[in-house]
């Protein structure tokens, strides 16, 4: 498994209907670069489940993703409950994975 490509490291850029859309492999190689991530059987989302103890410090880490999404301008969707948050990412506005969708992937990480 290739660890860490730095992507925590790097900027999500403005993306429009032009940005790249990574095929196959490539999303293969960055989502071995990430967590415990998986990838929904199109390749066009990644998504994992984050686990909690109780019902405040999942809606405590929502706050937080939301603030990370909307630095870096990117927005994941989310759905959670008492103990849990699941996260998809896709990049909106090609309808599949693009570089920062595996930025914020390992951003989210960090503060999990």
């Amino acid at each position: 498994m290739v660890k860490n490509q730095n992507f925590h490291k790097r900027k999500c850029s403005p993306c429009s209907g032009n940005t790249p859309k990574l095929n196959k492999e490539e999303v293969l190689k960055n989502i071995n670069s990430l967590d415990n991530w998986a990838i929904n059987d199109n390749n066009e989302m990644i998504f994992k489940k984050f686990k909690f103890k109780n019902f405040n410090l999942s809606i405590n880490f929502v706050n937080k993703v939301g603030e990370l999404a909307e630095l870096e301008g990117h927005h994941p969707d989310i759905s959670f409950g008492y103990g849990y948050c699941m996260i998809f990412i896709h990049t909106h506005a090609i309808k599949g994975l693009s570089l920062n969708d595996f930025i914020l992937a390992s951003k989210i990480d960090k503060i999990s």
